[in-house]
Formats: structure tokens, sequence, C-alpha cells
């Protein structure tokens, strides 16, 4: 989260990029999510930074929780699947999640079986793969299921983390986050103000609801339930996408995997531009002179070229 930040401030100190003139809104992966509201103006970056800390503190405490009071392994898993299966694979794990059929979120709904004996959607990253998360051992089982309700040898991967995020393990941590983003800001200077600004300088997209954060207390209570629930990324870019008529796309900070998710998502085709639109990735500052290029290009084509 801090290396995106300092990207973007480079950005906007030593480039001159105006970032609410030139940026529509922000969104972000998971702990992104939080550097995504630094961008569009909702948290400082000092808050942000204690609000990291303490999250993954509360996280951490409620996976060493589950180990003491049940034993066993938490972790994710990522299922990769063909498109045409996705509806059916999260149909059979939301069945496997809920026996009874209740629907909710999962701070809503009251399961069957206990936290630490559930599996849960952790992300739905792509048209292809989403990320379990939960007790491994019964992740394999409900693998093992779903090749056989879908007759589709869908692939699995091991993630490399012990802790079940966005699963209900991490129900105690929501408490936590709902006590310091209704609290007030520890920036020197700021102390008598709210730690959340709203409206900020640009929509930011939630995590929870793909859409954008339509009032503070929404946002303290979508922010608060993030590292419960699911991650409903394509969600989120199908609705820039389809809805929102995006075209241009920045990644900031380490690594491509967001810049390769998103491109596979709308319409890039193996391409990092197109006519009028592109996904790019600055993971360190000696990208961002071709990015900008190709934003200054990009926004040159006229609606009227975009769909020639």
């Amino acid at each position: 989260m801090a290396t995106s930040i300092l990207i973007l401030r480079i950005l906007e100190r030593e480039f001159g990029f105006d970032t609410p003139a030139r940026i529509d809104v922000t969104l972000g992966h998971s702990l992104g999510e939080f550097a995504a509201l630094v961008a569009g103006g909702y948290i400082t970056f000092d808050d942000s930074l204690s609000l990291v800390r303490a999250r993954a503190r509360a996280m951490e405490d409620a996976t060493r929780a589950a180990i003491e009071q049940h034993g066993g392994g938490y972790g994710m898993v990522a299922v990769i699947t063909e498109p045409e299966y996705l509806d059916s694979l999260v149909a059979a794990v939301d069945r496997f999640v809920r026996p009874g059929g209740s629907q909710g979120s999962k701070a809503e709904s009251n399961y069957d079986l206990p936290p630490f004996q559930q599996v849960s959607i952790a992300n739905v990253n792509s048209k292809n793969q989403i990320v379990l998360s939960g007790d491994v051992a019964r992740i394999k089982t409900l693998v093992t299921h779903l090749r056989q309700f879908l007759g589709h040898d869908a692939r699995d991967v091991r993630l490399n983390s012990d802790s079940p995020f966005h699963s209900p393990i991490m129900r105690p941590a929501v408490a936590t986050m709902r006590r310091l983003l209704s609290g007030k800001s520890r920036v020197p200077g700021r102390e008598g103000d709210d730690i959340v600004t709203f409206p900020g300088r640009l929509p930011c997209v939630s995590n929870v609801s793909a859409r954008p954060f339509e009032s503070k207390a929404e946002l303290q209570d979508l922010l608060s339930r993030q590292c419960l629930e699911t991650v409903r990324w394509w969600d989120s870019i199908k609705y820039l996408d389809q809805e929102e008529k995006v075209r241009r796309w920045v990644g900031i900070g380490p690594g491509r995997v967001g810049r390769n998710l998103v491109g596979k998502e709308v319409g890039m085709k193996g391409h990092d531009t197109v006519k009028g639109g592109g996904v790019w990735a600055i993971t360190d500052p000696s990208d961002i002179e071709e990015v900008l290029r190709g934003l200054e290009e990009t926004e040159r084509v006229t609606d009227d070229e975009m769909n020639a």
C-alpha cells in the first residue's frame, strides 16, 4: 500500500499529474482498497498506515485464536475454471457453505457450521478465478466435490498464506475496524477530525458492494466488513467497464497482477492499449514516463474515433 501511494505522490509532485482532473474513479483489491481510499481523499496516508497495522494485528489474532481453540490448518486456495463454469462454481460453493440455503453477507448469515469449519469465497477475481479461504482440509474436500458436481477438472493452487482472509474466522477483526473507522484521526494537527472524510475528491469503488461508496456511514460499515466479506473484484471491473464505460486503467504499485486481471476482463485481448483506451501498470517510478505518454495519446482520441 505504501509503495502505491509513494508512486502516486511522485506522479503528482514530480510530474505535475493532476489526479482529480485525470482520474475518474479509484479502486483497490483487498489491502489495496486502503491505497484507493487515500488516493480518493477519504483517509490520510498516515491514518491509513495505522489502520492497516491494526487490521493486520486483528486478523493475525483471529487466526491464532482459531488455531488455539480448534486446531487445524488455515489458508487460501485459488480455483481456476473455464468461464462457462464460473456461475455454477460459485453456486456450488454457496450451497456447501450455507447448507440450509440461508442468504446474506457473511456478517449477517447464521451458518450451520461454526466459523472454524467454514469455507468461504474470499475473492471473485475474474471470469475464471475465485479464491477459497478457510480450513485447508475442508477446502480440499470442497474442491473434490466441485469437480464431481461440475464434471470439470478445475485447477486449484494453494496461495502463500497461512491465514484465512475474507472468511468468518476474521469476524473479530470487524469490531476492531468499526471502532477505529468511527473514531478520530491520529495525524498531528487533525486529532479533532474524523478519520474518514466524506465525500472524497474522487469516487471509490467498494470491494464489498462493487459500487462506489455513497456515504460516510456506508464507507465505515463496508470497509470494516471487508476483512470478512468476499472481494467482488470481477463485479467491480464489470461495473466500471460496462456501466461506467471506463476505457483507461492505471494500476499503481508493485507487481502486475492487478493489471493482468483487469486486462483480461475489459477486452484488451492481450494488448496494453487499444484505440482510445488501455491498461497500464506503474510498478516503480521508472514506468511513469511511458505510462504518461500512453495516457496522453489515448486521451486525444475522441468518442467518435473510438467507436469508428
